[in-house]
């Protein structure tokens, strides 16, 4: 998982990079559909493995688990039209992500793009779930740490934070959409629909309004093999398998260095540095992202605790109560 967040921090640099090259929709495009192909590739693998080990099992348990996912089909109509919605607001974020790289520095993308983590609990509020404290500390410490990291002393925000931000907000729709629909379908075919509808998009809006030329594409290769099969491909395939033997808790939290490793990137490949104002900032924000992940967990397993710890407290008994009491008892029976 540590990996995955390296990766996805540093593909910022990526990203950047490719903008000296070609638009930010053919390099969106290009990327997730890259993206997509290598998640299929692993799929297709895992598939096989699966329907191999299944065809061992039949000859003892034909009703066997491997033997009904192998046999499921991979992809259906359902899976297809939640896949293309789903990457329809993908886009959306990416291509608001990317045309704000050029505008802000790569540490401010990072950090102001995770912000997604503090907001989709928050927008679980209108939809009448419940938000706990840690939410809401969480997002005040990142609120403050935006304004130090975004906002100077003239009291101004660089121009491509404000792209960073809808980002956020258009992520945390489209996670709110994938906790709807992911429980119907595998997750890996779910990831390989919504990205190839994503790249389609991009793709379709870029060749309308960018211009592409062989020499620019040359160029931009190793962004989009960075940004498509590394950080789609490779990232996601990470998490997936890496998150089967994690907590939820543990797994934020190392995710949610990607915007330290996108800092980190930023300075030592772009040279890129941070004010002491906007160290602290980010400070926040990280502190933020923890508060709003680990806290509400904390408070779970300590509820979770204290019920196992009732449950097992013998009800009236006599050790627990006071002698004054048994006596009491003994002579209103009597």
């Amino acid at each position: 998982m540590l990996a995955a967040a390296m990766i996805w921090g540093s593909a910022f640099v990526a990203q950047r990079l490719s903008l000296d090259a070609i638009g930010p929709f053919l390099f969106t495009g290009i990327r997730f559909l890259l993206g997509a192909l290598v998640v299929s590739v692993f799929v297709f693998a895992l598939r096989r493995g699966r329907r191999s080990g299944s065809d061992h099992n039949d000859q003892r348990d034909d009703a066997s688990a491997a033997a009904f996912i192998a046999r499921r089909p991979l992809f259906d109509a359902a899976l297809l039209r939640d896949g293309a919605i789903l990457g329809l607001v993908l886009a959306v974020a990416i291509s608001l992500q990317q045309i704000g790289l050029r505008y802000t520095k790569i540490a401010n993308a990072g950090f102001i793009s995770s912000l997604y983590v503090v907001i989709v609990p928050m927008l679980g509020v209108l939809l009448r779930h419940h938000t706990g404290p840690g939410t809401w500390i969480g997002a005040a410490l990142a609120a403050v740490g935006l304004y130090l990291l975004s906002i100077n002393e003239h009291f101004s925000i660089m121009y491509g934070d404000w792209y960073q931000l809808g980002c956020a907000l258009v992520i945390s729709i489209q996670v709110m959409l994938v906790s709807h629909y992911a429980p119907r379908h595998d997750p890996l075919a779910l990831s390989i629909a919504q990205f190839v509808a994503c790249g389609l998009v991009c793709l379709a809006i870029g060749l309308a309004v960018e211009p592409l030329r062989l020499a620019d594409l040359l160029r931009a290769a190793p962004a989009i093999l960075y940004g498509g099969a590394l950080s789609v491909g490779v990232g996601y395939t990470i998490q997936v398998v890496a998150q089967r033997d994690a907590t939820p808790a543990h797994a934020a939290v190392i995710f949610s260095m990607e915007g330290v490793f996108a800092a980190l990137a930023g300075w030592a490949a772009l040279g890129e540095t941070l004010s002491t104002r906007a160290l602290m900032g980010c400070a926040l924000m990280l502190a933020g992202l923890l508060a709003c992940q680990l806290l509400p967990a904390a408070r779970k397993n300590t509820l979770s605790a204290s019920a196992i710890k009732d449950a097992n407290r013998p009800v009236d008994n006599p050790i627990d109560i006071p002698a004054h009491t048994r006596e009491t008892r003994h002579a209103e029976s009597a």
